[in-house]
């Protein structure tokens, strides 16, 4: 596994067919074989709509296709943030994209994407009247699904709210309106999701740990050792490997957590997390030893 040979995989993708990706999983493959993807994840969050398909586009382009899905995650620790809970996501590959347990779990996080989402624009209605800006409607409520043909989310109602005149980017539409008006997810432990993804086949893996600018282990810690800590004291009977490289990972985050992973009999994965904002998909530069460990 020391090989430092490289060859295009990414294994972290988002599509419009599943979550909040901008384009469909028929685009992402196309520009997939344009840059020489040979192992590729198509991850949407808590939705493997896009898994059919993509099964059929990797056997005509003759790339190889792992089942994958994001899930969002509760997670406290009791020496950090006083034990409150902080969301993390962790990525499931390989598993049975027909498990039933699976795809009814994901129609239950779905549903209550939608649930949210309506609560979360109730919220935001209610600082539309303070500030005297027409209130969102049944209408708009279906123009910012339309946004999403899978899993709906934050960004697409972001996206609204930019196409609408309201915010000017999606900066401005979270610090204005998504942070104040947000409503919990829906609580999932990482027991659950383990046993999910391992049910159905599959092997559950730690998505960016060390995003410093996103949903990781950073909300606890900065310091990527009690990371570490972090995981082999809570994590280990879980999971099954390590997300190391990531677009918000540096070169030593990296190299720590690909080394952690070898050590402690973990996979390690990658993937450039492509929401296609700009189209990054298949621009790490991940170690060809990776696919070894799918294929």
């Amino acid at each position: 596994m020391s090989s430092s040979v490289t060859m295009n995989i990414d294994l972290h993708i988002h599509s419009k067919n599943g979550s909040d990706g901008r384009w469909d999983v028929e685009d992402i493959f196309a520009e997939a074989q344009r840059r020489a993807v040979g192992l590729i994840s198509i991850t949407d969050h808590d939705s493997i709509a896009a898994s059919e398909r993509a099964t059929e586009l990797a056997r005509e382009y003759g790339m190889h296709f792992i089942t994958g899905v994001e899930l969002n995650i509760t997670f406290s620790h009791p020496d950090y943030r006083e034990g409150k809970e902080i969301p993390l996501d962790f990525l499931g590959y390989g598993f049975d994209m027909h498990d039933a347990s699976l795809k009814e779990k994901l129609e239950e996080l779905q549903r209550y994407r939608t649930y949210r989402a309506g609560r979360i624009l109730e919220k935001i209605n209610a600082e539309f009247r303070n500030a005297g800006i027409p209130e969102f409607t049944g209408e708009d409520m279906e123009a910012v699904r339309s946004y999403a043909d899978g899993s709906l989310a934050r960004p697409h109602i972001a996206r609204y709210l930019i196409r609408k005149g309201i915010v000017k980017d999606k900066q401005e539409a979270f610090e204005t309106y998504l942070v104040k008006c947000d409503v919990p997810k829906m609580h999932f432990s990482l027991e659950e999701a383990s046993t999910l993804i391992r049910k159905a086949g599959g092997r559950l893996v730690l998505a960016h740990p060390g995003d410093t600018n996103g949903t990781s282990l950073v909300s606890l810690s900065p310091d990527i050792s009690q990371h570490l800590t972090i995981i082999r004291e809570t994590m280990m009977d879980f999971i099954d490997g390590i997300e190391c490289w990531h677009t918000r990972h540096n070169r030593i985050t990296t190299k720590t957590y690909s080394a952690f992973a070898q050590r402690e009999g973990l996979i390690a994965t990658g993937g450039s997390d492509c929401h296609q904002q700009p189209a990054i998909l298949g621009s790490m530069q991940i170690p060809s030893w990776v696919a070894d460990q799918f294929l």
